[in-house]
């Protein structure tokens, strides 16, 4: 009998070793303390790879393939996946059920698709952690790709063609804590969208059509550390906007339209501590106004200009006789202040 069991037990350690042994043609399968890895980079690759996929794989990689189909039943075959990555494939479309068959997903991505519409329900079989879908052709997000309270701490939507996204999206993500928009075409953000963020820390919204934004937009937002506004159009902010950053390490305004800044707008910024570092900002590449209305900000440059990166090109545009005149230099009868 017990003869029996181990000859049993070997047979079908034999089996899973067979299995677990097998790689599918153009991809390369290495174990690790990860689990099994899968990586298919392949040209030649047009279809998902099942035949001799390890049923025990938890990271799959399928890379700048000619793939353009995937569906539920392919990933049927790797319940075990953790991460999934579609990166520059020929996908335009995934169903709304693709995720069903993976409930240990933590994170998907699928950066460098055709993807233009999403399905409702797309994200909300899995427990996501991390879901990148930059360098798509999305031009509207559905607030029904997820359930409510979705575990989601991580959202990039850079590269798309976004307009315009739901306060509803967000009521959905409490968790999250790290949100990219940049490179999109949002022209205005509700002043209510991220108020549900409690838990945020960096948000991108570099390279936009921005002009302003509203004095509560980062209200509920206290735990920020990362705030990126560069290369967008703004040419004002109200003084209130940073007013609940307590924890800003990072704030880039640079490639604005900005003349000057309000009184108050920086805060106490430079006095603020995190870790041993100062927050830093950068301001370049502004056609700042060298006049009266500039006071605040060569004030502030004057006593923190340790956290300024490039702090030499921050220069004057206007007026006639100061362009490219560094705004930290000027003394108050250049400004007009002197009494």
């Amino acid at each position: 009998m017990i003869l029996w069991l181990f000859l049993t037990l070997i047979v079908l350690a034999d089996c899973e070793n067979r299995r677990t042994s097998s790689c599918p043609d153009l991809c390369a399968c290495s174990l690790s303390v990860l689990g099994m890895e899968v990586v298919c980079s392949q040209s030649l690759l047009k279809h998902f790879p099942t035949n001799g996929l390890p049923h025990n794989t938890t990271r799959l990689s399928i890379q700048s393939t000619n793939l353009s189909i995937i569906t539920t039943s392919h990933l049927r075959v790797v319940p075990h996946l953790d991460h999934l990555q579609l990166y520059h494939t020929n996908l335009e479309s995934i169903p709304s059920d693709l995720l069903r068959e993976v409930p240990r997903l933590n994170a998907l991505d699928l950066t460098g698709n055709k993807l233009v519409h999403l399905p409702p329900n797309v994200f909300s079989y899995a427990p996501l952690g991390s879901l990148v879908l930059k360098n798509n052709l999305i031009e509207t997000v559905d607030a029904d790709w997820f359930l409510p309270n979705s575990s989601l701490t991580w959202l990039d939507l850079s590269g798309n063609r976004l307009t315009t996204v739901p306060s509803a999206l967000f009521q959905k993500l409490p968790h999250l804590q790290n949100l990219d928009l940049s490179h999109n075409r949002l022209q205005e953000l509700q002043p209510d969208m991220l108020n549900p963020l409690h838990h945020l820390e960096t948000v991108n919204l570099a390279a936009n059509e921005l002009s302003t934004l509203k004095p509560g937009t980062f209200t509920n937002n206290r735990r920020l550390i990362q705030l990126f506004l560069q290369e967008n159009r703004i040419r004002e902010l109200p003084p209130a906007l940073l007013g609940s950053l307590q924890y800003l390490q990072l704030l880039l305004l640079n490639q604005n339209q900005l003349q000057n800044l309000p009184s108050g707008l920086l805060g106490q910024l430079g006095q603020q501590e995190q870790g041993g570092s100062q927050v830093k900002v950068i301001l370049a590449g502004n056609p700042w106004v060298c006049d009266a209305k500039m006071e605040y900000l060569w004030k502030w440059l004057t006593f923190y200009p340790q956290n300024v990166f490039f702090l030499e090109e921050v220069t004057c545009a206007r007026p006639a006789g100061l362009e490219k005149r560094q705004v930290a230099s000027l003394t108050e009868n250049e400004l007009g202040l002197a009494k």
